[in-house]
């Protein structure tokens, strides 16, 4: 890793939401100048945490966090608050500085160029897309041109093109730049340092190397630590059964099984705590609704954005059971649109069967009341079954029975989408409608999902810029919103 001096340090820094919630517990790591680093961590370990930590939005409990006085920090979020969205352009990018900025235009010109978006001044934020809204958020921060850049989820919503923009970006920052992702080939073109969450022990371990080799060293060493206790509790075992004949025995053997008996408590506390970092979410099935047969959707046209104008684009698709439709194209050509059209059932060139269910994931987890419990957003979404489905559809998604309680609000973006995967289970819907469905997902679950999603019995209408994803999935028909008549 580059070696300048230190730029970030965190010293026996603990921080969590309340006593029964720890998030880290005396972390120590510094950063230097001109590190490339990712954080890794289960979903809802506290990598966001993390940043809050570092930009002082949050309070270490005890220690410090500690930024080079020199330092600028800046942060791409992962969504764009929704105070925000009625902002133009302008004053959008305005609002990453403390003063006035007299040649506001074309630096905004400089970083749209980058991310390649075009972002005329005096639009609203909330008339752009989710891709787009994602990359005028890299150019928040980057517009600032910060000595720590620190990105949350940056890929997610981004095409193609707009990931090999940021990848050449982010290659070429030769400041200091600190990344959470689940995208494994794109954290590998840059990393050279990984920083590991550990929410079993809420600890962080730092490690050096690029990406794939540090996550083939964390295995390895979590593979040793399971050998480890595979052996001591083996030889734990063994002494239990000597230890129990000679305390049958009498005389002296009784104290030979006393001590015995402390030697086994010494082992036991030799014992390593299992890693929860690398579970991965169960096998799960979404069933499709049994009563539904026939023609589930009619597709003669699908609305999109040309030239700044809404057009329509003429196709001849009828969806049966097992069917699958993936709609491609650029950020901003409307498909999150489109799929919102079709769930409201305001799209005109569709028709949907009139006893077909829908299953709806959206990217934006808007569907999800913040207020309601997870609880509550499940057993809102159950087509049968009780209490005992419901839970152990919940524990499947790593839904543990501590969070099964909290508030939408309290959970990482990647648990919410865990969540939303258990709704459909719940749901069993005719017709799933997927939008972006791996954004925030940790990239173990992913195969998972597509399993799941590949072997659903009704039809789905998909958009996703995954492209391993897509591949794992047998899909029936593509339109491609980019191509032209």
């Amino acid at each position: 890793m580059p070696g300048g001096d230190v730029v970030l340090r965190f010293n026996k820094v603990s921080f969590g939401y309340g006593y029964s919630k720890p998030i880290i517990n005396e972390v120590d790591f510094s950063v230097r100048q001109g590190n490339k680093i990712t954080i890794m961590g289960q979903n809802g370990a506290g990598k966001t945490t993390l940043f809050k930590l570092i930009t002082g939005e949050l309070t270490p409990e005890s220690g410090s966090v500690s930024v080079n006085e020199k330092a600028s920090v800046a942060e791409a979020k992962q969504v764009i608050p929704k105070d925000q969205l009625e902002k133009t352009v302008r004053e959008y990018f305005e609002g990453a500085f403390t003063k006035k900025i007299y040649d506001i235009e074309p630096r905004i010109n400089k970083v749209s160029q980058a991310v390649n978006l075009n972002a005329p001044l005096d639009k609203k934020i909330g008339e752009f897309s989710g891709g787009q809204q994602a990359r005028l958020l890299l150019a928040f921060a980057m517009i600032q041109d910060p000595d720590i850049l620190l990105l949350d989820e940056p890929t997610n919503n981004l095409d193609k093109e707009g990931i090999a923009s940021l990848r050449q970006f982010l290659q070429d920052y030769k400041k200091t730049c600190i990344v959470i992702s689940h995208d494994a080939d794109f954290l590998n073109s840059f990393t050279d340092g990984v920083l590991y969450l550990d929410a079993s022990t809420n600890k962080v371990e730092q490690y050096a190397g690029n990406y794939f080799d540090v996550v083939k060293e964390i295995e390895a060493r979590i593979e040793r630590e399971r050998m480890q206790n595979v052996r001591l509790e083996r030889d734990i075992q063994n002494r239990k059964e000597q230890m129990n004949f000679f305390a049958q025995k009498g005389g002296h053997l009784r104290d030979v099984a006393s001590k015995m008996r402390q030697k086994v408590a010494e082992l036991e506390t030799q014992k390593v705590e299992v890693r929860q970092e690398d579970k991965t979410i169960r096998d799960f099935a979404i069933l499709a609704q049994d009563e539904v047969s026939g023609e589930i959707a009619k597709i003669t046209a699908v609305s999109m954005i040309k030239g700044g104008k809404l057009q329509k684009k003429k196709t001849d698709i009828s969806l049966k059971r097992k069917e699958k439709l993936l709609i491609k194209g650029p950020n901003g050509v409307g498909k999150t649109s489109f799929l919102e059209s079709i769930v409201s059932g305001k799209a005109k060139g569709i028709t949907i069967h009139p006893d077909a269910r829908i299953g709806y994931y959206r990217q934006d987890f808007s569907t999800l009341n913040s207020e309601d419990t997870v609880y509550k957003t499940l057993a809102d979404s159950m087509a049968r079954g009780g209490e005992e489905e419901l839970r152990s559809v919940a524990a499947g998604f790593l839904i543990t029975k501590e969070l099964i309680n909290n508030k939408i609000d309290s959970l990482s973006e990647g648990q919410k989408g865990l969540v939303l995967f258990a709704k459909l289970v719940l749901a069993r819907p005719t017709l799933l409608i997927l939008d972006e469905p791996t954004n925030h997902i940790n990239f173990r679950h992913i195969p998972v999902i597509a399993k799941a999603i590949d072997r659903f019995e009704g039809a789905i209408i998909l958009v996703s810029h995954h492209a391993d994803f897509v591949n794992q999935i047998k899909i029936t028909y593509i339109i491609d919103l980019g191509e032209s008549d």
